[in-house]
């Protein structure tokens, strides 16, 4: 159990927040203390890429509630899942905040952990298994490979180039792997904003989208052909350029 610092012992009535990762989608990809804190929830507020389906494995008396986005439509802004967690924690309940991936990678976790803590709202996180490295390893992708790649760099694709935070010139640079989640609707941009800056256009790469579903496709192709090869694809998706993209070898 995490304390705020120089807090002295939280009262009982105070419940708890648990930040819980499921996994990249298939419901039996979320960790045993992940399902072991659902079964133990009086409030589980859940995003949509959340596998849906470990959600019937809550308490009957569970109140579940939905909190997930649609990219460039409705859902529940951050500022009010917080106002949830805090409400519901106060009032004595074990909340779980379930999303999809791993909480702390552009999962808004730190954001959510910071709010309670403030609060003095005690959290744990059980962290999950994030799409940034296993959507390509279930398409036979290693992002790191023995002669071929030493490192790997996980970055958003949610703005375009000329108005997101990335030095994509930086990464064009960097010899290393490049996984970028969220950038389907900018992969054009994205791809041909690393060739400007250097990184050759037939540098393999790949498109996973609905990792470990059912409806999981894989597209491979080069930096220069993959936004088109790939157009067919929706979110989510996890984009892989780098010489581990043509692997396993002889696919």
């Amino acid at each position: 159990m995490l304390w705020p610092v120089g807090a002295q012992q939280t009262p009982v009535s105070i419940g708890e927040v648990i930040l819980v990762g499921g996994g990249p989608g298939e419901p039996d990809l979320i960790t045993v203390a992940g399902l072991a804190a659902i079964r133990t929830a009086d409030v589980v507020l859940a995003d949509r890429l959340a596998p849906p389906e470990v959600l019937s494995e809550a308490p009957e008396e569970a109140e579940i509630i939905m909190v997930g986005k649609v990219p460039r439509g409705p859902g529940t802004s951050q500022d009010r899942i917080n106002e949830l967690l805090v409400e519901h924690a106060l009032a004595g309940r074990r909340v779980v905040r379930l999303k999809g991936g791993d909480s702390f990678v552009f999962g808004r976790g730190g954001e959510e952990w910071e709010v309670c803590v403030k609060a003095g709202i005690p959290v744990r996180v059980i962290p999950g298994v994030t799409s940034a490295t296993s959507a390509a390893a279930l398409a036979g992708i290693p992002v790191t490979h023995r002669g071929v790649a030493s490192g790997f760099v996980v970055v958003t694709g949610h703005l375009p180039p000329e108005r997101g935070d990335v030095d994509w010139g930086a990464l064009a640079r960097t010899g290393l792997t490049l996984v970028i989640l969220m950038g389907v609707a900018n992969l054009p941009a994205i791809t041909a904003e690393l060739v400007r800056n250097g990184l050759a256009a037939d540098t393999p790469a790949a498109v996973i989208a609905d990792a470990s579903l059912a409806t999981m496709r894989v597209v491979r192709g080069s930096l220069g052909t993959i936004a088109e090869d790939s157009g067919g694809l929706g979110a989510p998706a996890v984009t892989v350029i780098g010489a581990v993209a043509q692997l396993p070898l002889g696919s």
